[in-house]
């Protein structure tokens, strides 16, 4: 995993992607709570999620940003797009993201989109299967994400230049 250390001197943008509302029911009646999942990004290969829980909306949403910045990771993004193919799952979410050309976009839905735009990806195919759940989806995507290797990773293992690489 490609962790950042810290938050300090990055300009990251914060995403809400869900808002579930939650219900206790005592024998005082019900109580609400919120839980908020953001994602935070500075659009140039760092991403972070978190969750935020409170009584209150604009709460749970402050506190998913907290926990998300310290939940960083560094991606490599190659052109905008990203360097390879790449899967992955967690829990019931199955999640598939392919390289685009430039002018493709972001074809993603729902969790997936917010995640790969804040990481700063502006063109990729991807596909999720099994279950919508934002959470999971979130977790998956970035698993994926995190997996991907840059093209200069690749030549340093195989001991070859970078060219060498996309020549396949």
């Amino acid at each position: 995993m490609n962790r950042v250390k810290s938050a300090n001197g990055l300009e990251l943008k914060d995403r809400l992607v869900a808002i579930n509302r939650v219900t206790k029911v005592t024998k005082g009646g019900r109580t609400f709570t919120f839980a908020a999942i953001v994602v935070v990004g500075n659009e140039d290969g760092i991403i972070g999620w978190g969750l935020g829980k409170a009584g209150e909306v604009t709460t749970a949403i402050a506190k998913g940003v907290e926990a998300a910045k310290k939940n960083l990771f560094q991606i490599p993004v190659h052109k905008g797009t990203i360097p390879h193919e790449q899967s992955a799952r967690f829990g019931g979410a199955r999640i598939m993201i392919k390289p685009a050309s430039e002018g493709t976009g972001v074809k993603a839905g729902g969790a997936m989109r917010a995640v790969l735009e804040s990481v700063g990806i502006t063109d990729v195919l991807a596909k999720s299967k099994g279950s919508s759940n934002p959470h999971n989806l979130v977790k998956a995507t970035i698993a994926a994400l995190c997996e991907l290797r840059s093209p200069l990773e690749v030549a340093k293992v195989r001991g070859v230049s970078v060219e060498k690489v996309f020549r396949g």
